[in-house]
């Protein structure tokens, strides 16, 4: 289509400071004609391309043009500008440098932004950040990956994996990956990965359509309901931690949470981090064990 066209020459011509109109008909596959009769168009619709004669010449834009007076909308500049300032706050690579870029072209003062969002934690590790690179290539590319991993029961385990997709979700990057050792797709939070490879073996599988990061617990899993009493000192993490349809208020200010997990390591130590605020009602089981590493705490002092 024309218009098609038109915006790729306006993007040909941001690129380069100067390309002649040979070398636009056989990037865009048109006749030289048709290349001269686009510029025309782009010239009556307000956009200052520019023609030089003989050697060294070529089409140009007029200095200091920009796409903010052709083509996107103000709201539309906010809108990519705002995309990528969010992409640059969860840490994802190059970033900054693709929004400076855009800025640049859309003559956008960054200093004047209202909003300012850091979705990074102290101490950010460079670590994380090169992986992300390694495993953006291998999605895009379809390499399988090694690399050892942390998981939620604390023990270190070998990974074979054909990376599906990359997520930021709860502050954190996760990577959606075919794992070969347990023949499903599993989720793995990115900061838990370590010694990341890229393999010369090449994968064909996509992700399902219906796939969601959020797990679904069933009864046939077997996950035991906790039944947790938490402090009205603490609502405010409660709140943050869980969704309100899980959370019901007792008359003495107690809230109580029923949710699946399951009996592991991560299970206790997440409780742990609420101290002396929450109580574990049910399941039995799960009471006697936060109580025995209680005692193992104390035992440290």
């Amino acid at each position: 289509m024309q218009i098609d066209r038109l915006i790729q020459i306006v993007f040909f011509l941001l690129r380069y400071e100067n390309i002649t109109a040979k070398q636009l008909a056989e990037e865009l596959g048109v006749s030289t004609r048709t290349i001269y009769r686009d510029i025309n168009i782009l010239s009556v619709a307000g956009v200052p391309v520019t023609s030089q004669k003989g050697y060294g010449g070529g089409l140009s834009l007029l200095q200091g043009f920009s796409l903010d007076k052709s083509y996107f909308t103000r709201e539309e500049q906010n809108n990519i500008i705002r995309a990528l300032q969010i992409l640059k706050s969860s840490n994802y690579p190059d970033a900054e440098k693709s929004l400076n870029k855009v800025a640049g072209l859309f003559s956008h003062n960054l200093q004047s932004e209202w909003l300012e969002i850091d979705f990074s934690y102290w101490g950010n590790p460079e670590k994380e950040r090169n992986n992300m690179t390694v495993l953006e290539r291998a999605i895009i590319n379809k390499y399988v990956i090694t690399f050892t991993y942390l998981n939620a029961e604390l023990t270190i385990t070998s990974q074979i994996a054909e990376p599906l997709k990359l997520v930021f979700k709860s502050h954190a990057w996760y990577l959606i990956a075919y794992s070969k050792h347990k023949n499903d797709i599993r989720t793995f939070k990115i900061s838990r990965i370590r010694k990341l490879q890229i393999t010369n073996q090449l994968f064909k599988r996509e992700l399902p359509k219906d796939f969601s990061i959020t797990p679904t617990y069933k009864e046939e899993y077997n996950t035991p309901i906790f039944i947790l009493h938490f402090s009205e000192k603490i609502a405010y993490k409660v709140y943050d931690e869980f969704q309100e349809k899980y959370i019901k208020k007792l008359d003495d200010g107690t809230l109580e949470v029923a949710f699946r997990y399951q009996l592991s390591d991560w299970t206790f130590l997440y409780l742990l981090s609420f101290g002396e605020y929450v109580e574990i009602i049910e399941p039995v089981e799960a009471r006697t064990i936060l109580k025995e590493k209680a005692k193992k705490i104390f035992s440290q002092y």
